[in-house]
């Protein structure tokens, strides 16, 4: 009988504290552990491998390191000599003698002389006798009663011993209801999955060592209930009536000949895609996908320029200062409209006269950093909100900026490739389009691998390209997450070159002021500046076409996708382009990693390849594994089910937009299970 989905949401929400033999304290330690207090948190901690306990040796035979089962006669009690000596107990089967190492004398009672155990632990050797010290399990040979023969083993945290979590997993077993089940049948039977409740059984009290299939049923549960999710979203956003922007033909036609060349056959293709949905009754929420130097920008601007020749304004949001001033100095160059700079560091008088021309339209293309999303900014007619860098906004941030119109459209942007199991998965909720081609003139880039203790080498050959009129971009090691910490390897390596190479050298950080970075990056693109040594703030948003030259240090520090991000800063111009990775001490993996870059310039083909070596994680920020924002979903081992839930989830909305089957009511319970709100909300309105 099933449950009733109501008590069984209620179940899973209980705090931990309402489990059998949780106190506060251990209430408290579980929660750490589990990253959350609820029920449902201690049941989707999953074990990280698991103990077989069913095999028995004879002493003889053990293995140290291994964890050995033994059925065993107590022979003897020995005492040391000294105080503090732990207490050993003699033990035999039909191979010899072993002993137990006790460093607790209230242990001794477990082991009556005379008595034949079952004991399972550790296996460790001493003076060539087998020793056990302080072994996990001691139970009557006979029965063998609370020997786990499979046992799980969890994740834990300071102070939680393994017996607390496997006492409160046995509760929440025991009072695990039924649920309803969200999947077709066909599925199940094709993949051999368990029900939900079998799943966690099998997983969290196995009576047998588990296969994937439990493990892979879970996960295909929370890759759907998120595609369900993002299903929901897009239908309601379809139905949002929009605007239909006709227009903007003669503006395009001006960028373009400013521009002096035609868009690639990629590009075509893009804009061709966002001119669709522009056109269209409902709202645009797309991601356009692009190699770095791929020509996302100019895209972005025509699509702009569409919505502004129809009367309407456009705004460009960047994520840096730096970003948002590049973009300024592009589009003042294409665009045959006015365009103004929105920033943090506008003198007051200039934000005045800024925010006025907003207001009454007389602006109609603005860019900015986050100062946009001030109150005191007011649009007289937002129709685009474009979006560059898109991950380092959060969600809450983009739709602000889409409700400072009227039924805006809103183009986001990223120039790291991402793999297509990450777009479904992360990005599922827009439509997406992929510039796969750069334009034509951009130089292969040579790049080569070098140990960091080759520095006076390195600095010999920069010494010899600048000779010929190279230009040098040094990048300064990622030394932790303190920016502090990165700013002062840069100015090390500054002061270093700064010996040699004198006043051709500047240096630019993201602590500066950006009147002194400003400068910096200034000389470096007049050319009165030879070698930029910075952090990462050049990863974007610097355009120096005669730079032809990026040193990396530590290279091996960094992710693939941030070091091709970086190298995409040289490679702009007619010069033969180099790109040099300064290493220390190479792992196997690391050494696979950079030779993947030394052999392609291809973005997605690097995304790919990282996805695989490394899994996906946060492919755009610090977190290097698994799949960002999921609990029982693995990148690697489920790459495969995240397209078949996309299909699934489509196919179940188009059916059932509603939810209102059988089988849309038990999803329902999966999208509450799961906690995805947004889905919910926009079920509830339809």
């Amino acid at each position: 009988m099933t449950t009733d989905p109501a008590d069984s949401l209620a179940f899973f929400r209980a705090p931990l504290a309402s489990l059998p033999g949780l106190g506060p304290r251990l209430a408290a330690l579980l929660a750490r552990a589990v990253g959350g207090d609820t029920i449902r948190d201690l049941l989707f901690h999953l074990p990280e491998h698991f103990i077989d306990r069913r095999s028995r040796y004879l002493l003889k035979n053990a293995t140290a390191g291994t964890i050995g089962t033994f059925t065993v006669e107590v022979m003897r009690h020995d005492k040391g000599d000294r105080a503090k000596s732990p207490h050993r107990v003699v033990i035999r089967d039909a191979s010899g003698f072993g002993e137990v190492v006790l460093f607790h004398a209230a242990r001794l009672a477990q082991f009556p002389i005379g008595a034949k155990l079952t004991i399972s632990g550790k296996v460790e050797r001493f003076n060539d006798r087998v020793s056990l010290p302080h072994p996990d399990y001691v139970v009557p040979a006979e029965t063998e009663v609370g020997l786990p023969l499979i046992e799980p083993v969890w994740g834990l945290t300071a102070g939680l011993v393994p017996k607390v979590v496997a006492r409160a997993m046995a509760g929440a077993l025991a009072r695990l209801p039924d649920m309803p089940e969200w999947h077709q049948s066909s599925i199940l039977r094709a993949r051999h999955w368990p029900g939900f409740a079998a799943a966690l059984r099998a997983l969290h009290a196995p009576g047998e060592l588990p296969d994937d299939k439990p493990a892979r049923r879970l996960a295909y549960d929370e890759l759907l209930a998120r595609q369900i999710a993002f299903a929901l979203i897009r239908r309601r956003r379809r139905k949002r009536p929009g605007r239909s922007f006709h227009g903007g033909d003669d503006l395009r036609r001006t960028a373009l000949a400013r521009f002096g060349h035609q868009p690639t056959r990629s590009q075509a293709t893009a804009l061709a895609e966002i001119d669709s949905d522009l056109t269209a009754p409902h709202r645009m929420l797309r991601l356009l996908q692009g190699d770095v130097g791929s020509g996302k920008t100019l895209v972005a601007t025509l699509a702009m320029l569409k919505v502004v020749g129809t009367g309407a304004q456009a705004a460009l949001l960047a994520p840096t200062e730096l970003l948002a001033r590049q973009h300024f100095t592009t589009l003042a160059k294409l665009c045959p409209v006015p365009i103004a700079l929105l920033t943090g560091s506008l003198k007051a008088a200039e934000r005045r006269r800024t925010l006025d021309g907003i207001a009454d339209g007389s602006i109609p293309i603005v860019i900015g950093t986050h100062a946009i999303f001030q109150k005191s900014v007011t649009f007289h007619d937002l129709g685009l909100a474009v979006i560059d860098e898109q991950h380092r906004f959060g969600v809450d941030q983009r739709f602000a900026l889409g409700a400072k119109g009227s039924a805006t459209d809103m183009l986001v942007m990223t120039a790291t490739p991402i793999p297509r199991t990450l777009l479904l998965s992360h990005w599922g909720e827009m439509t997406i389009s992929r510039i796969t081609e750069k334009p034509a003139g951009r130089t292969p880039i040579r790049t080569t691998l070098h140990p960091i203790d080759k520095m006076a080498e390195v600095t010999d050959a920069i010494d010899r390209m600048i000779a010929r009129g190279g230009r040098v971009y040094w990048v300064c090691p990622l030394v932790s997450e303190s920016e502090l910490l990165d700013n002062a390897a840069a100015e090390l390596r500054y002061a270093a070159l700064a010996e040699r190479f004198g006043d051709r050298v500047a240096l630019a950080h993201g602590r500066q002021p950006i009147d002194i970075r400003a400068a910096a990056l200034d000389g470096f693109t007049r050319g009165a500046v030879d070698i930029l040594v910075s952090t990462t703030v050049i990863e974007v948003g610097v355009d120096v076409p005669d730079a032809n030259v990026m040193v990396i240090e530590h290279a091996e520090r960094f992710g693939l996708a941030q070091l091709h991000q970086l190298r995409g800063r040289v490679g702009r111009g007619r010069a033969a382009s180099y790109c040099l990775l300064l290493h220390d001490r190479l792992t196997k993996a690391a050494r696979k990693r950079l030779a993947i870059l030394r052999e392609t310039e291809d973005g997605f083909r690097i995304a790919d390849e990282d996805f695989s070596l490394r899994g996906g994680g946060d492919i755009l920020g610090a977190r290097q594994s698994g799949l960002p924002g999921y609990h029982l979903a693995d990148a690697e081992r489920d790459a495969d089910l995240i397209a078949m839930a996309h299909q699934d989830a489509t196919m179940l909305i188009d059916a059932d937009p509603t939810l209102t089957s059988p089988r849309g009511q038990a999803v329902r319970t999966l999208l509450h299970l799961f906690d995805q709100a947004r889905a919910i909300r926009a079920l509830a309105a339809g």
